[in-house]
């Protein structure tokens, strides 16, 4: 109903009742700063094209992205939405913030060093999972934080589990949905969160909803959805 990874998406989200956390991505600018995009580049999402790494925080601040009847949006810094994060009701709530670092096409350099520092100055490390593609990433930031939750990213679940074998230390798998490939009872002591492809705005509404409970079977404990309003 909004557009991802937008101030307007997550403060909409904040306000439903029963949400577990807000998943999010972040790049780093062309001046080390960092923002929140899903894509290595802006073409999809905003009026500009180029790579997210091309522009100085100037520059990707002028870029807009359309949010229906005449707004706009843009691309927000992670302290901004930390900042929005702080201030919702739902703080006191336990929602969780899932930072998926994007290094998986282009190795930030620095950038786990960053976030960790700006979530420890905000006094949410107790409230974030960090999760990437990359292994080496996620070693990085259990370097920089022994007690960091930490999710490893892959389509199969059993190559999950295969990247576990370095030093990243995740306390959780997060999968595609659709490659759950090995018994749920291999992976029972983690968390199995999935990700679904799919719908995102401004795409119409997909009216179908999930048999959370057949998942829940599965040995899935969480699911990142594009419409959680049907949910919650």
């Amino acid at each position: 109903m909004y557009p991802e990874n937008t101030l307007l998406a997550f403060k909409k989200a904040m306000e439903l009742e029963g949400l577990e956390g807000i998943e999010l991505d972040i790049q780093l600018t062309k001046d080390g700063q960092l923002v929140v995009c899903h894509d290595e580049r802006v073409d999809r999402t905003t009026d500009g094209i180029g790579e997210v790494r091309q522009f100085t925080l100037t520059e990707i601040k002028k870029l807009l992205i359309e949010a229906g009847n005449g707004r706009y949006e843009q691309i927000p810094l992670m302290e901004e939405v930390l900042e929005l994060f702080r201030s919702g009701k739902k703080l006191k709530d336990n929602l969780k913030l899932n930072i998926e670092l994007k290094n998986s096409v282009f190795p930030y350099e620095g950038m786990e060093e960053k976030l960790i520092d700006l979530i420890h100055k905000n006094g949410l490390q107790d409230r974030v999972v960090y999760s990437s593609f990359s292994a080496l990433s996620l070693e990085k930031i259990r370097k920089l934080d022994a007690r960091a939750e930490i999710g490893i990213l892959d389509t199969k679940i059993s190559d999950c589990l295969y990247k576990l074998k370095g030093g990243c230390g995740a306390n959780a798998l997060h999968p595609c949905w659709c490659g759950l490939d090995i018994p749920k009872e291999r992976v029972s002591g983690y968390a199995v969160r999935v990700w679904f492809t799919g719908h995102l705005y401004p795409d119409k509404p997909t009216g179908n909803r999930l048999d959370l409970a057949a998942l829940e079977q599965r040995g899935i404990t969480d699911v990142f959805l594009n419409e959680p309003e049907k949910y919650v």
